[in-house]
């Protein structure tokens, strides 16, 4: 896989990573770093550059704090524990599928999206980087909705399922960020289409609750949203999820 693309502070001590379609954080704190999301399988390579890029090596990871478990934000996770013994931690409903990240539930078959020209680029995305054999994680710990996290730039939980039952986004108050994982996206990896959404029901147990669940990325008021997929949001949370509504559901 070619490396993606590093984009160094889009909010205060956060880095984006950018893998194929699939977005994923570094959030530096006094020379430590807290990742949020792994990404693919080969962005473990991607981890060690980012990190050289911003002047800090493997062993200043402190934690891996997971969105949500689906395969394209688990990628390199289970290795940095195993290798690294980096602590992975995620929302004590989404446990059960960081150990089984293939068995997810969706509203229906992504193979109907498979006409969509994006559809079938992310398909081999996926395919390419080997993330149906993405590897579940032996041990997580859990955290709770509202908990602020001891780790670099101290995330705060926001619980926002229907993606998936148990996916959070974490509130940063003092950078002004909220990064929304697939809560909202800007880039729909199924239809190509762009702008706040949320993500299709191919790819979605419940989009009702998803939908209700831009509520609470409202209430963070961050001036910035970094999505799991797609460019960054600088135009606030709210006015994001506002358009994510009006957008509905594919």
């Amino acid at each position: 896989m070619v490396l993606g693309r590093i984009e160094r502070d889009v909010a205060p001590g956060v880095h984006r990573i950018c893998d194929s379609f699939v977005n994923w954080y570094l959030v530096e704190d006094e020379g430590r770093v807290t990742v949020v999301d792994a990404g693919l399988p080969p962005s473990w390579e991607s981890l060690h550059v980012a990190l050289a890029r911003i002047e800090r090596i493997p062993g200043d990871v402190e934690a891996i704090v997971l969105t949500h478990a689906h395969a394209d934000h688990l990628g390199f996770a289970e290795r940095a524990r195993t290798e690294l013994g980096v602590a992975v931690w995620a929302h004590e409903d989404e446990a059960w599928l960081t150990r089984h990240p293939l068995r997810y539930k969706t509203e229906r078959s992504p193979l109907p999206y498979m006409r969509n020209l994006q559809a079938r680029r992310s398909l081999r995305g996926l395919l390419r980087t080997g993330a149906l054999r993405t590897q579940a994680i032996g041990a997580v710990s859990t955290f709770e909705d509202g908990a602020v996290l001891d780790l670099p730039g101290r995330p705060q939980v926001v619980y926002t399922p229907g993606h998936t039952y148990g996916h959070c986004s974490f509130h940063l108050p003092e950078r002004d960020v909220v990064i929304a994982g697939d809560a909202l996206i800007t880039l729909d990896p199924y239809t190509g289409a762009t702008g706040p959404r949320v993500p299709p029901r191919g790819s979605t147990a419940d989009s009702r609750q998803a939908v209700r669940s831009l509520d609470r990325l409202a209430e963070t008021a961050a001036a910035t949203l970094l999505p799991g997929h797609g460019e960054p949001w600088r135009d606030g949370a709210g006015e994001a999820a506002q358009r994510a509504r009006s957008a509905g559901v594919a």
